[in-house]
């Protein structure tokens, strides 16, 4: 008997992918899984700090399914090589500072280039036609099997019967008539197939997975972008802009303020990078300070955090000042009122 062809599958972690798997099982075919990891994913992040979400599921979702299916998962950290995609992308933004067609055509490079290296047969998505407006229509997908450079190589099982026979099928690794033709935005029925297959867990249809197409962290990021002067980030800035409430009260600096306590506990990392703040006498936030502060910067910025510590209503409240040096001092401040606070500090 002739060894079983060998796909590459990128899996997200979501229900799309999850099916695209098994399809490909259902017909024989060996199924190991690639998962990138871009430092934007959403993955639970937020939950595994905020003490308020300590009871939602902090699973890796991408890990999970693979688990779940039986396959073994690569997963592959492209934090670096990811940022021309999004600092430079040729098929511009979508609603946000998401880059998705681009996006797209770089991971499934990525994987093509890993399938070669590893000597399997093709790849494939759980891309369905019309459901993402940026890089699934019916007219982008062939730029990204094309751009890519994977051409009839890449395989879309859920959508195969909308578009052009991939060379797996006209060779007869697959069976054309087993793949899908689903369209379109809504998951009914990725639903009842999962339903068919007996999945009865996965992750929520159209969740998302990407920080990059929240409106929220996408002002978050151009901000940090517009301060310091230069589209480029680190891993760190990246996390940050996930947490806390960020408050810009001058154009040099910016507070990034803890709104519980897992978020406070995740800030305490930072403390040696930023020169932070807290209340000493009420329980309080703990502020990091991005950017060059003056002391009278420092005077506002220590009203702002009393603010939004359980000082808020007293007459005055004891501010300490830990430097990125370890050195400390403290000042007394009056809490700011909430009249004073500006809409446009909201980051």
């Amino acid at each position: 008997m002739s060894e079983p062809k060998k796909a590459a599958v990128l899996v997200s972690g979501g229900l799309d992918s999850m099916l695209a798997v098994r399809v490909l099982q259902e017909q024989g075919i060996h199924v190991e899984g690639i998962n990138f990891y871009t430092g934007f994913c959403v993955e639970g992040h937020t939950h595994a700090i905020r003490k308020k979400d300590q009871k939602k599921d902090k699973r890796n979702n991408a890990l999970w399914v693979a688990e779940q299916l039986g396959i073994k998962l690569h997963m592959v950290d492209i934090v670096e090589e990811y940022k021309d995609v999004l600092l430079n992308p040729k098929h511009g933004y979508g609603a946000n500072m998401n880059p998705c067609l681009d996006c797209k055509i770089f991971m499934v490079k990525k994987a093509l280039e890993w399938m070669h290296k590893h000597q399997f047969d093709f790849i494939a998505t759980g891309e369905v036609v019309g459901q993402r407006p940026m890089s699934q229509r019916k007219d982008t997908m062939p730029v990204v099997s094309g751009e890519s450079g994977a051409d009839d190589l890449l395989v879309r099982p859920l959508c195969a019967k909308n578009l052009p026979p991939t060379l797996p099928e006209r060779e007869g690794w697959l069976d054309r008539e087993a793949l899908y033709d689903f369209s379109g935005r809504t998951r009914k029925p990725q639903m009842a197939l999962a339903k068919q297959f007996g999945f009865e867990d996965y992750a929520t249809p159209a969740g998302g997975c990407c920080f990059l197409t929240d409106e929220s962290y996408s002002i978050k990021l151009v901000d940090l972008w517009d301060a310091r002067g230069s589209r480029e980030y680190e891993m760190d800035d990246i996390m940050l802009l996930k947490v806390g409430r960020h408050i810009r009260p001058r154009k040099n600096f910016k507070m990034i303020i803890s709104r519980e306590e897992g978020e406070n506990h995740f800030l305490q990392g930072y403390r040696n990078q930023y020169t932070s703040m807290r209340t000493t006498d009420f329980p309080g936030p703990l502020v990091l300070i991005d950017g060059e502060a003056s002391d009278e910067d420092l005077m506002l910025a220590g009203q702002i955090t009393a603010r939004f510590g359980k000082g808020k209503s007293a007459p005055e409240v004891t501010v300490e000042i830990r430097g990125r040096d370890g050195e400390s001092r403290e000042i007394t401040v009056k809490p700011i009122s909430p009249a004073d606070i500006e809409k446009s500090w909201y980051i």
